[in-house]
């Protein structure tokens, strides 16, 4: 949007993620960046974008890459010819341990990580990831603070909490099955509502051996109301974001002077 101390254009892009073929997977997010919208500022991918999920331990060692390898330089080449700055995440490897690490990827090449906390015991993912000890990162990125978690970090509050104002933007990379999508989309809400933070949350689309996907992503605002929108003939879902009426919506209903301090 340009008027980087105020506005702030996001998409996200919903797209299938083919497991286990991160050349597919390249290939899927660059066409469709062919028709992203003139002037976003931050796209939001979904978790593990580029290989998808197996649960096969094998499988997602052979697969995992350092910060300096494929997935992280081809989204590096993104964000330089667009312009944008891009979120998600990646299956990474820090030796000895596997990784769900999200990533924060400016034009400039400045570039943010976070290791995903919450691993989903209910499946294998707690068994192949090492979870992530760092607390999510704010980033100061075109005047706005953003943070980022991955999937089931969002049924966390404490860990998603906005501790003294410090973010204005979340947002939210996941495989968020079909199954649950009411959670997802009703977590994505209260995240934004208690937080008084707008919220992205980036879901894939396809199948793996885990469910199926709807690609179901969305924006809200820090009211809670979902504000992305799905331009004609697009792939991504677009909100148009407004610093100067979230601050103004801070100050008119304080609910962060209330809240409760801590330390994580």
């Amino acid at each position: 949007m340009n008027d980087y101390a105020g506005n702030l254009r996001v998409a996200t892009l919903p797209v299938s993620i083919v497991p286990d073929d991160k050349e597919a997977n390249f290939a899927a997010v660059e066409k469709a960046l062919a028709k992203l919208p003139e002037g976003t500022d931050i796209v939001v991918l979904p978790e593990l974008f580029s290989t998808g999920y197996s649960g096969d331990a094998g499988s997602m060692a052979s697969l995992a890459e350092r910060n300096t390898e494929a997935t992280i330089d081809r989204v590096k080449q993104w964000a330089a010819s667009t312009g944008a700055a891009f979120a998600g995440s990646f299956l990474a490897v820090t030796h000895p341990h596997l990784y769900n690490r999200a990533f924060f990827i400016e034009p400039s090449g400045e570039e943010t990580f976070y290791d995903k906390r919450h691993l989903f015991s209910l499946s294998s993912e707690a068994k192949i990831f090492a979870a992530g000890q760092d607390r999510m990162p704010v980033v100061r990125f075109r005047g706005w603070n953003v943070a980022m978690v991955v999937c089931y970090d969002l049924r966390f509050p404490v860990w998603c909490r906005c501790r003294h104002g410090e973010y204005d933007l979340l947002l939210v990379c996941a495989n968020w099955p079909r199954a649950r999508a009411y959670a997802w989309e009703h977590l994505l809400i209260a995240r934004a509502i208690e937080n008084q933070s707008c919220v992205v949350g980036a879901n894939r689309g396809g199948e793996d051996a885990f469910g199926s996907y709807d690609g179901l992503s969305y924006i809200f605002d820090g009211r809670g109301m979902a504000v992305g929108v799905r331009p004609v003939d697009s792939p991504f879902i677009v909100a148009d974001l407004n610093r100067g009426k979230l601050a103004e919506f801070r100050r008119s209903f304080p609910a962060a002077n209330d809240a409760d301090y801590f330390t994580l």
